[in-house]
């Protein structure tokens, strides 16, 4: 992963701040491929429109691209133990950062684009760790995947119980975190039609779950015009100001179980 943090800023000085761990996770048939590096990290810092490093500039601290692999050794699955790795893995980062002292443990974001937002979803309802999640174009019922997603292979009738566990649509009764669903009305993407926003967000509502559900008009999985993408920033802006700089303190204990 790469830490940013804001222009100036002081641990000893300003404290532990709110942070944004921004992720999409990744199968690997091995613990040596899946430590590899991917990138370069003498690569200059490049900032899009969208990129959570934005957040930089309103006092947070940003967690960019933990890895969050998912592995399957031998003749293992990689996603049978999909749930449990990566709440494992969401745990070390959180850990990490609480450890250094930048992050206040109870304010942080996890989001992600696509895979990364299912993999959002997943963390809010089988962990306590985050004060909120932004999910954006994703899949959240792998029942209308039947016939793999990703790296999986197997079809929903070889596998029904990992595909029931890992749809956060069949754990939407164990959220509640606040959660931004954000999807283009035209997304073509064959695993992330909007339907999938559209049943997971009336999901959240029937079990009382603070979430709140953008669709941007004519934009396909990933969102090109300039009012989407601005209009996107408006939404994540709100949602982290008011669930996670701004979000009520709670108790916690070390393995990120709120009393």
């Amino acid at each position: 992963a790469t830490l940013y943090l804001p222009p100036g800023y002081d641990s000893a000085r300003d404290g532990p701040l709110p942070t944004i761990m921004w992720a999409y996770p990744r199968e690997f048939k091995t613990k040596e491929a899946a430590g590899q590096l991917r990138k370069s990290p003498h690569a200059f810092s490049g900032i899009g429109s969208l990129s959570p490093i934005l957040w930089l500039t309103r006092g947070y601290a940003v967690l960019d691209g933990p890895t969050f692999p998912i592995i399957g050794e031998g003749e293992e699955e990689a996603n049978d133990t999909y749930v449990e790795q990566l709440r494992d893995a969401a745990q070390a980062a959180v850990d990490y950062l609480v450890e250094r002292g930048v992050t206040d443990r109870h304010r942080i974001a996890v989001g992600g684009h696509s895979y990364g937002a299912f993999m959002t979803a997943n963390l809010l309802a089988h962990t306590d760790l985050f004060a909120a999640g932004i999910a954006r174009s994703g899949a959240y019922n792998r029942t209308l995947t039947p016939f793999g997603f990703q790296a999986e292979e197997r079809t929903i009738w070889e596998a029904p119980e990992t595909y029931m566990k890992m749809s956060p649509f069949m754990n939407a009764h164990k959220i509640t975190s606040p959660i931004l669903l954000i999807h283009g009305e035209d997304d073509n993407n064959t695993g992330t039609f909007p339907m999938q926003s559209e049943r997971f967000y009336a999901a959240l509502k029937g079990q009382g779950v603070p979430c709140q559900l953008v669709v941007l008009p004519y934009e396909s999985h990933g969102y090109e015009a300039y009012e989407s993408i601005m209009h996107t920033l408006y939404e994540q802006d709100a949602w982290l100001e008011r669930y996670v700089k701004n979000a009520a303190p709670k108790s916690q204990d070390g393995n990120g179980a709120a009393h």
